[in-house]
């Protein structure tokens, strides 16, 4: 039923029509992928929640504004799915999008709270190592940035904007028929967290603020020290609710900011009039990344690994779904 809504199910001519639109055409990944990616992922999170005893606060206010938003989202996505008109195929489009992205990204962010409690030690020793080979100094940006009152306040906006690219994406490709590119583009990040939270357990990290600065804190970043007080009280099980209104970034390395970062510019980079916007957008995000997000830039480096590793196994898929003429807009700047 999930993957025949997902699909359309009737108005066949309307989502034909809107392929004109498309810059180059995509094979559209199908709704049935969707579906079981999708209910494997919260079979999995709910799997590892129970195995470590920890639990979502269902009386919180943000549960219930997620779960209204989801709700209104979906229903908004079954009232359009007959696509009667271009209207209706653009609020079917943009629905679905933001659902999916919505829930992909909340497992995800879910999901590091069970997998730190099943993590051990901290590496923070090899990523400055890393550092130090790439000549990074970590203290020195800090100092740098908060001797800067502009860059402070650049910078905690700039990290924000995590969610505000996907935004403008998505509803630009609802707004022009492009389906195929934004189920990539989704499917590319779900592809993204998955490897990185595969990784996080080899590299949980305390972050640089945590290990190096010594003394008062002049400036608290955005992500604060979570990852050196939170880990320890999932591992010893004195954390075991989540609260969806105070979820925290637990993922050291690779740093997810970067992956998202890389993964907004492939995708806004086929389109000519987000393609700069977004690029600055991002490259702001990076820069703000080392302090407001604790960051290692071995941390940044690994980010930017696994995202391109994604976008190529994505590349790879299209493929396969098109044959090789297939040119899927996501990958097409790699």
């Amino acid at each position: 039923m999930g993957a025949r809504l997902l699909d359309g199910g009737t108005g066949l001519a309307m989502e034909r029509r809107q392929e004109r639109h498309y810059p180059d055409y995509l094979p559209l990944i199908p709704g049935s992928w969707i579906v079981t990616i999708l209910g494997g992922s919260i079979l999995l999170v709910f799997g590892l929640m129970v195995l470590n005893g920890i639990v979502i606060r269902y009386d919180s206010y943000a549960f219930a504004a997620l779960a209204s938003a989801m709700a209104v989202l979906g229903a908004c996505r079954y009232h359009a799915r007959r696509m009667e008109t271009l209207g209706k195929t653009r609020l079917r489009d943009f629905s679905e999008s933001v659902l999916l992205f919505m829930a992909f990204s909340l497992l995800g962010v879910v999901s590091t709270y069970p997998i730190a409690a099943l993590s051990s030690g901290f590496v923070d020793g090899a990523l400055a190592r890393g550092d130090a080979l790439m000549l990074f100094d970590w203290n020195s940006w800090y100092a740098f940035v908060i001797a800067h009152p502009v860059l402070r306040i650049g910078g905690t906006l700039a990290y924000s904007t995590i969610y505000l690219s996907p935004a403008i994406l998505l509803g630009y490709m609802a707004w022009n028929g492009q389906r195929a590119a934004a189920r990539q583009f989704i499917l590319s990040f779900w592809l993204a967290a998955t490897i990185t939270l595969l990784l996080f357990p080899l590299f949980p990290a305390k972050g640089p603020l945590a290990v190096f600065w010594t003394g008062d804190i002049p400036y608290m970043p955005i992500t604060a020290l979570y990852q050196s007080e939170m880990i320890p009280e999932l591992r010893t099980g004195l954390l075991t609710q989540i609260d969806l209104g105070a979820l925290r970034g637990l993922v050291c390395a690779p740093s997810f900011h970067t992956v998202s970062a890389v993964l907004y510019i492939a995708a806004a980079w086929p389109i000519a009039q987000l393609r700069w916007p977004l690029t600055i957008m991002n490259g702001a995000m990076l820069l703000s990344t080392p302090v407001e997000g604790n960051h290692y830039l071995t941390d940044m480096l690994l980010g930017l690994t696994v995202a391109l590793f994604a976008l190529t196994l994505l590349k790879r898929a299209m493929r396969m779904m098109r044959g090789s003429a297939a040119k899927p807009a996501l990958v097409a700047a790699i």
